[in-house]
């Protein structure tokens, strides 16, 4: 999709979160991934955490970066498969004002084109929460690549036609 080149690029401040039972920072290539991604795209980094697969955790941590005025944007990256340890969809609708299917579904068809019908098995989620975005991804190198430069590269740039996501942030918490 087109960027406008004579529009202003506003950097938008996102916190990464890496949920995961068995990675530490020194292990985390999904996490290193995103930080590489949005800031090779302008974007700043406003925190980094990594969580173990623990929904009430996962959302005391979600709260607090959502009311965090420093922080535009949440990507997490792990805990969305299907086994009983995946909680981070769960915890995302916890915190979630209203949800944005649309990502999910695009997330899912991109990933068809990379790795087929294991795709299904991802649940890669979005929402507004408290006017801060949330994005729920897969937490391998290639999911937090297809999630990246397939959608949210586009949609958190201001510049990106014919919309985006950054646009919408000053009325996100309009009533």
């Amino acid at each position: 999709m087109p960027i406008d080149e004579s529009r202003t690029f506003v950097p938008v401040r996102i916190a990464v979160l890496t949920v995961s039972d068995t990675r530490g920072l020194a292990e985390d290539r999904s996490g290193d991934a995103l930080v590489a991604r949005l800031t090779e795209a302008g974007h700043m980094l406003a925190d980094r955490a990594i969580l173990r697969d623990d929904a009430d955790a996962i959302v005391a941590h979600l709260h607090r970066w959502i009311d965090d005025p420093a922080i535009d944007c949440v990507l997490t990256t792990g805990g969305t498969g299907v086994t009983g340890r995946d909680v981070t969809p769960e915890a995302v609708e916890r915190v979630a004002d209203k949800m944005i299917p649309g990502f999910g579904e695009l997330f899912r068809w991109l990933s068809f084109q990379t790795i087929g019908t294991s795709t299904i098995q991802s649940r890669a989620c979005a929402c507004v929460a408290r006017g801060t975005y949330v994005f729920a991804l897969p937490g391998s190198t290639g999911a937090v690549r297809d999630a990246w430069d397939g959608i949210l590269r586009d949609q958190l740039d201001s510049r990106h036609r014919p919309c985006n996501f950054v646009e919408l942030m000053p009325r996100l918490t309009e009533r």
